[in-house]
């Protein structure tokens, strides 16, 4: 089967946390609704929306590398699907609701503190402008959940374009159910890319897609300094949107080789390696379109590794552009320009600088008569970064225009404030008090992050030594 109905397991006393009223209103729901006593049930799972028939979805993934051909949602539940204000199809679901057939011996509840994590990292991507699942809402259930000791329970509301993901076509292929898979490729297709629908080779014209797709989200990632942790199979979405904000941050002393996952011993989905597992998963997704792309098994391996092959073009193509608009050009052309961009990034590991801020100081420097943002100022260049300053500033010039302009194009690629990963610490842990004030305080922040406000400048600086957060965890 796809899914299993599956309606969520009440919670004892739930108690709303935040409802994303923005959000609320985009997908039509009245966010004052879902605020009262009968909103806050239908966000914690006691009580279900008219009309709505739950289900937990089947789907299998590579998970560091090892395939598991059964998941599924293990700890979510879909309540169902909304056309949003812009016409578009949108699924709402509902984490940490209790178990399901897939749950694998586990509770099928969430901690307070992913919860906390991904609201204010899923809210703080959209608004950098990365396709990204939502947070609606997030909810305390009153119940404790286990792990290394008892934590307070929270339920966490998701919106996203979908939940179809590689592992849903992995699922079906490794039980060689064709017509479940071509089912699935007919729905992708009407659902994300309907323009392909009249293609000669669907099942090809899908996985270019999703290529192209994969390829722009993660040069989006990397661009931002962000690290998902957990790149398995099955939470890459088909949709291109990020999912699953469990062991992620965003890195602050530029390294390539940051990684922040609990239980991710060998550095498989370090920064660096982002681009390249995306390849690795996309190759995944191929693999299980096979007897779609082509009845002739070679003939389809031949066209597959064709389109794979297009993926580090296409990734380049999309870093270069997005490095290219932080550095005030108009582009990467050149090699020379390439080797700058390059050389930069060389020069902050180096000086082990604050990725954000570095980005941030260049915006102040690109025309230093309209600085006074503040956000550059926070941090003082290194000898590297210093070193290669002027050769960017010769290349501005011979670039010419508006310095002005230039500024503010840059400051709107590169934020003054990001989702600090000992900030959402002091979130979660301040919350796991009951004091949720903190948490507001960043989720308002970071719905703007490109706009300086020097009374919030704690929430630009980087960690104190003492401050670091070092791991994440998944929270199951």
């Amino acid at each position: 089967p796809f899914s299993v109905s599956q309606r969520p397991d009440p919670v004892r006393a739930p108690a709303l946390i935040r409802v994303n009223a923005a959000l609320a209103g985009e997908l039509g729901i009245d966010p004052q609704w879902l605020q009262s006593n009968d909103g806050v049930a239908t966000l914690a799972g006691n009580a279900l929306p008219e009309g709505a028939t739950p289900v937990a979805a089947a789907y299998a993934g590579h998970q560091f590398g090892q395939f598991n051909p059964q998941l599924g949602d293990g700890r979510a539940i879909l309540l169902g699907e909304v056309i949003d204000l812009h016409g578009r199809r949108r699924d709402i679901q509902l984490k940490g609701s209790g178990r399901t057939p897939w749950s694998r011996g586990g509770d099928g509840r969430s901690p307070l503190g992913p919860v906390i994590r991904e609201y204010l990292v899923s809210e703080a991507m959209h608004a950098l402008g990365v396709p990204s699942t939502r947070a609606l809402a997030a909810v305390t259930s009153g119940e404790p959940v286990f792990r290394s000791g008892a934590e307070p329970g929270a339920v966490f509301t998701r919106v996203a374009a979908s939940h179809i993901r590689i592992g849903s076509f992995e699922y079906f292929a490794a039980r060689q159910d064709h017509a479940a898979l071509q089912r699935l490729l007919d729905y992708t297709l009407n659902r994300h890319y309907p323009q392909l629908l009249p293609a000669e080779n669907p099942a090809l014209a899908l996985l270019e897609a999703v290529i192209g797709a994969l390829a722009a989200l993660v040069a989006r990632w990397q661009l931002l300094g962000f690290v998902h942790g957990v790149m398995n199979t099955d939470n890459m979405l088909l949709s291109g949107e990020t999912v699953d904000y469990g062991p992620c941050a965003f890195m602050e002393s530029y390294d390539p080789a940051t990684v922040f996952s609990s239980i991710d011993h060998q550095g498989r989905y370090a920064y660096a390696n982002q681009p390249a597992i995306a390849q690795w998963n996309l190759t995944r997704l191929a693999e299980a379109l096979l007897p779609l792309i082509d009845a002739d098994s070679d003939r389809a391996i031949e066209l597959a590794r064709a389109a794979l092959e297009a993926f580090p073009g296409r990734f380049s193509a999309a870093r270069n552009h997005g490095l290219a608009a932080k550095l005030g050009l108009a582009s990467l052309a050149a090699d020379q320009d390439i080797a700058l961009g390059e050389d930069l990034l060389t020069a902050l590991q180096a000086d082990a600088a604050d990725f954000t801020l570095a980005f941030r100081l260049l915006a102040d420097e690109a025309h230093p008569a309209g600085a006074g943002t503040g956000a550059g100022a926070l941090m003082a260049p290194g000898t590297a970064l210093l070193e290669w300053l002027p050769r960017w500033k010769q290349r501005l010039e011979r670039e010419g225009g508006e310095p002005a302009e230039r500024q503010r194009r840059m400051f709107a690629v590169s934020p003054a404030f990001i989702a600090r990963n000992h900030l959402v610490q002091r979130a979660i842990e301040q919350g796991e008090d009951g004091d949720f004030s903190f948490f507001h305080r960043m989720a308002k922040r970071l719905a703007s992050p490109a706009d300086w406000d020097a009374s919030d400048t704690d929430l630009a600086l980087p960690a104190e030594p003492q401050e670091r957060v070092h791991q994440t965890f998944c929270g199951t």
